[in-house]
């Protein structure tokens, strides 16, 4: 159950590797999380993310997950609330190639499948379980590049926009039923995922996402934008016209 201080004390990180994931849950374990499930594809990194969660003083279970496997979804979701789950994190995704995406139509069907599919699948079963205990919040990782789909990265974009969308519909038709979505849509962060692009401006990292999420949950958020900037960048390119957008060297 969520503490008298208002913080989580079980987290499910759905994409258990996910740098901005597990720096999230090394500030709720310092806030006094104890119970995390970890779910993503079996890896060394897995493995060794783990472990630090351990020595960080948590109680950890790892699960195989695959975002590309829906029918495993519904199984994975039931072993992790074997008990109660406060705050389930979708923290996983594709950036994808843009230029193999307009190539091969396979590259822009994987992308589109893990960032969107993949999330509707394992997120209504997560709404489920969450309604069914009377309580949670679930955070959905999406992105500033789903508010206007760029040219230059509009399949990634296109997938960011549909989650976003579902996540934003989800928390309107759960709003009285005890569970909360919050919607996190970060800018450029700097992770291993970007390490070969060049930094956006307004760029960020994983900790600072993470602090956003921990100061949005507490109060009860439905959106946030990390940096807080962000919003106002994407309302001003939101209302730039068509033929003046696609010229912008965005």
């Amino acid at each position: 159950m969520i503490n008298a201080l208002g913080s989580p004390q079980s987290l499910l990180l759905l994409g258990g590797t996910s740098e901005i994931g597990l720096a999230l849950a090394h500030k709720l374990i310092a806030d006094r999380c104890r119970r995390v499930v970890l779910a993503g594809r079996p890896s060394a990194a897995l493995d060794s993310a783990a472990d630090d969660l351990r020595a960080a003083g948590a109680q950890v279970e790892v699960l195989p997950f695959d975002a590309s496997d829906p029918e495993a979804h519904p199984a994975l979701v039931e072993k992790a609330f074997v008990d109660d789950v406060d705050l389930a994190v979708l923290a996983f995704g594709v950036l994808g190639d843009q230029s193999e995406a307009e190539r091969d139509a396979a590259h822009a069907v994987h992308i589109a499948a893990t960032n969107y599919v993949g999330a509707l699948s394992v997120t209504v079963p997560v709404s489920q379980a969450m309604q069914r205990q009377g309580h949670g919040a679930i955070v959905v990782l999406s992105s500033v590049a789903g508010e206007r789909p760029r040219k230059a990265n509009f399949v990634y974009g296109s997938s960011k926009a549909g989650l976003d969308a579902f996540a934003t519909g989800l928390g309107d038709a759960l709003q009285g039923t005890g569970v909360h979505v919050m919607v996190v849509r970060p800018g450029f962060v700097r992770t291993k995922m970007t390490a070969h692009l060049e930094p956006a401006p307004l760029s960020t990292t994983p900790e600072q996402v993470a602090d956003a999420i921990v100061h949005g949950l507490r109060r009860r958020k439905e959106t946030i934008w990390v940096p807080g900037a962000m919003r106002f960048v994407m309302s001003a390119l939101r209302h730039v016209p068509r033929p003046i957008f696609r010229k912008l060297p965005v």
